[in-house]
């Protein structure tokens, strides 16, 4: 098995003690250096603060570390040729022993092959704008259909058609939750126009949404949807037309697939002149908090 799991997070599962798994695609793809690591060592310091322990997910010449060290989180953050890893990808990258990043997708399947049921991340990938001619679905969508892991997130990127995005959770079963909140989060801001069908306000009632979950045996994950705090929220008017912005140039300039995410982060964080950046980190720091109280819960 090409899995290797760190001595601390092995020992949190051996004393059924709170853990919560972490991406790493947010290091290598998500954000410049050296803020990539440091945004990615604060995040794990919040969970323990909290209670929780972290395990930072990579993959490093074939081998999947769950629970990476600060060594290897600064060689993620340094390195030039990561690859970013999604479901169809894993064998591939096992197969050659190269390094990858992982996505939500591969994520949730490492973390599930661990036992861990708590991923904490910034936004989920969903239904491109025009996926109706593209077919441009991420493969995150798929996962949470099949895959038994929570991801607690600040919403849908809002790069997506979130509608759309809503539609295809419905339609596979994922219960989407917003953490005090009945609207769902874009990412960005607050707000997106679109309602949730269920708010919930405290760490107990997720969890029990969880428990009950995998006591009926309902294969698949929940979404957890958690606002950026207020006070780093974008205008909603303003973060929409920099993502239409940037949507018009990866159009026109023809990117597609798994590039289009990356460019469109990288392009908004341009047009914003960095308040994206600032926005996203402070979103996932906020996540880790509600992901580290949920697994406390869940473990009583």
């Amino acid at each position: 098995m090409n899995i290797k799991i760190s001595n601390e997070v092995l020992e949190a599962i051996k004393q059924n003690k709170p853990i919560v798994s972490l991406e790493s695609t947010i290091i290598s793809h998500g954000m410049p250096y050296p803020k990539n690591v440091e945004t990615a060592l604060k995040v794990e310091e919040i969970i323990r603060s909290e209670g929780a322990v972290p395990a930072t997910i990579g993959i490093i010449d074939g081998v999947a570390i769950i629970g990476m060290s600060n060594e290897e989180i600064e060689e993620f953050g340094k390195r030039k040729d990561i690859l970013k890893v999604s479901r169809r990808d894993l064998p591939v990258i096992f197969a050659k022993k190269l390094w990858g990043a992982t996505t939500v997708a591969t994520t949730m399947i490492l973390s599930a092959m661990a036992g861990i049921e708590v991923f904490v991340t910034g936004g989920i990938g969903g239904v491109h704008k025009n996926a109706q001619e593209t077919f441009d679905i991420s493969a995150d969508l798929q996962e949470l259909a099949s895959t038994n892991v929570t991801v607690v997130c600040a919403g849908a990127k809002s790069i997506l058609d979130l509608p759309l995005t809503l539609e295809y959770l419905e339609t596979f079963g994922v219960p989407v939750l917003g953490y005090q909140t009945k609207e769902l989060p874009a990412f960005y801001t607050r707000k997106s126009g679109y309602e949730l069908d269920y708010q919930l306000d405290t760490y107990q009632e997720i969890a029990e949404v969880i428990r009950q979950k995998r006591n009926l045996k309902l294969n698949g994950g929940i979404v957890v949807a958690n606002p950026i705090p207020s006070e780093y929220s974008l205008d909603f008017d303003f973060i929409n037309n920099s993502i239409n912005e940037a949507i018009k140039e990866a159009e026109e300039l023809g990117i597609k697939g798994k590039e289009t995410t990356p460019f469109l982060l990288a392009k908004i964080k341009e047009i914003t002149k960095g308040t994206s950046l600032e926005a996203n980190i402070q979103l996932v720091f906020n996540n880790a908090k509600l992901g580290a109280n949920i697994a406390k819960e869940l473990v009583k």
